[in-house]
């Protein structure tokens, strides 16, 4: 792009590419808990797959199956609802905490800030501090470089891959997957999506971090929608850091007519996105709060109180009462007691069977002498749970209806038994069409009841 200015042209680029991150690092009370988060949220992640639950995968999305085994449950398809109410009950979780404290989401528990927590504390272990790191990328290449780079991306192919290998077990059983693997006998799809999922582990967490976070993820715009005066964000107190200058540890800042920052930039250095916090919320801020464990830290170097950078709201800068209930945290916390409400009811009355009638679409009903009407049914019976269970059939409705099949059998734990069944009803019964009831019964003791309504066609009434 060219800028006019009288005679003379200056040229500029269109585009200019982020200079990379480098954040320092930082100890505190935040610190902790991200370190703790991060370890609790990739243990989680990576054990997973290897729990056994009365012996099979604990938590295991079979797609070819149409199954979810999670724990001692299983899901098919029929329980799509529960998927449903999961993720809406998510979404507004993610609405009222961030309502409540801003993005906590993304500064503790998003995978994007877990794992480039953990690709960055690998990079700090191998290459060193800030300040080496940044020397060590601008130095020309020696062996020693040569060594850091390479052990770093041996490090991070890795663990992306192993994290890859991971995400796949929890869709094809992983210790089979494993197997295979170690073998070079595993599916050619199963080894693509462990490349592909670990190739999107190492770009994003390695390379691509805090840009990721910024340009990528719509969380960070909108989220504005969600705030209000009231959500704790993390604050810079101008009204106390300002006017910043540096000062000797000891002495009077508002004798020299400045605030308590020293502009020490240390809130800058720790920031994984590179923003500076005194210039006010910023929708790069992902509320990891690196910047108040390096600020409270300096602040004690300098004798000065703790919370210049701090949790705060709006309303509590301005010395105005914070508000926890307002109208928007009362409607995400009615809306998530409701949802988990039905949820909790639904799942506890969630049936262990499911009896689907399907009538037969050859003939509607076939008059059979002096045996009355008959009508032909497929049955399907589908038994949710992991034992077998012995079952019987009966059918209601109409006076003398009679099943001329077999009414009593077995359906294996986590299978589908299909079977056909033919009724009869006398001629005087069966005129035109009737309500009846198919109904399944355990005979185990187990007390499973499943009823499906249907109907019974026969000729329509003489007039």
């Amino acid at each position: 792009m060219a800028k006019q200015s009288g005679s003379n042209f200056q040229y500029g680029q269109l585009y200019r590419s982020e200079d990379k991150v480098y954040p320092r690092e930082v100890s505190g009370r935040f610190a902790r808990l991200r370190r703790l988060a991060m370890f609790v949220l990739l243990g989680a992640f990576y054990i997973g797959p290897w729990l056994v639950w009365d012996g099979r995968q604990a938590i295991l999305f079979d797609l070819p199956a149409r199954k979810f085994y999670i724990l001692g449950m299983t899901l098919w398809p029929q329980d799509f609802v529960y998927l449903a109410l999961l993720l809406i009950i998510l979404a507004v979780s993610l609405f009222f905490f961030t309502a409540l404290a801003g993005r906590l989401w993304c500064g503790f528990a998003c995978p994007q800030t877990v794992w480039t927590e953990a690709f960055t504390w690998i990079e700090m272990a191998v290459e060193g501090n800030r300040s080496q790191r940044m020397k060590l990328d601008v130095a020309p290449w020696t062996v020693d470089k040569i060594r850091k780079k390479a052990l770093k991306q041996f490090l991070w192919i890795a663990l992306a891959l192993f994290t890859g290998f991971s995400f796949v077990g929890y869709f094809s059983a992983v210790r089979p997957l494993a197997i295979n693997l170690v073998n070079f006998e595993a599916n050619a799809w199963a080894v693509f999506w462990v490349l592909f999922y670990g190739f999107a582990t190492y770009g994003n967490a390695g390379y691509m971090r805090e840009q990721v976070c910024k340009y990528m993820c719509p969380y960070a715009r909108f989220q504005g929608a969600m705030f209000d005066h009231d959500t704790l964000i993390i604050s810079y107190d101008a009204e106390r850091g300002e006017p910043r200058g540096s000062r000797r540890r000891g002495s009077d800042a508002k004798a020299q007519g400045l605030g308590d920052c020293i502009d020490c930039t240390m809130c800058v250095q720790v920031c994984p996105t590179g923003i500076d916090i005194r210039e006010g919320l910023q929708y790069e801020c992902i509320a990891c709060a690196a910047c108040i464990d390096a600020c409270d830290t300096i602040m004690d170097k300098v004798g000065s109180p703790r919370g210049l950078i701090r949790y705060s709201t709006e309303h509590a800068l301005e010395h105005k009462s914070y508000r926890l209930w307002r109208p928007r945290t009362l409607v995400y916390s009615a809306i998530l007691v409701l949802l988990l409400t039905a949820m909790v009811t639904s799942m506890a009355l969630r049936k262990p069977a499911i009896l689907d009638v399907i009538r037969d679409r050859n003939a509607l009903y076939r008059d059979v002498g002096r045996q009355g009407i008959e009508n032909s049914f497929t049955v399907r019976v589908i038994n949710k749970q992991n034992n077998a269970h012995p079952f019987t059939l009966s059918v209601s409705g109409i006076e003398g209806l009679k099943i001329n099949t077999d009414t009593d059998f077995v359906v294996e734990g986590e299978s589908v038994m299909t079977l056909p069944v033919s009724l009869t009803a006398p001629h005087e019964s069966a005129v035109g069409g009737n309500v009846i009831n198919f109904e399944l019964r355990s005979t185990d003791g187990s007390n499973i009841y499943v009823t499906e309504e249907s109907r019974f066609r026969g000729p329509a009434e003489n007039r």
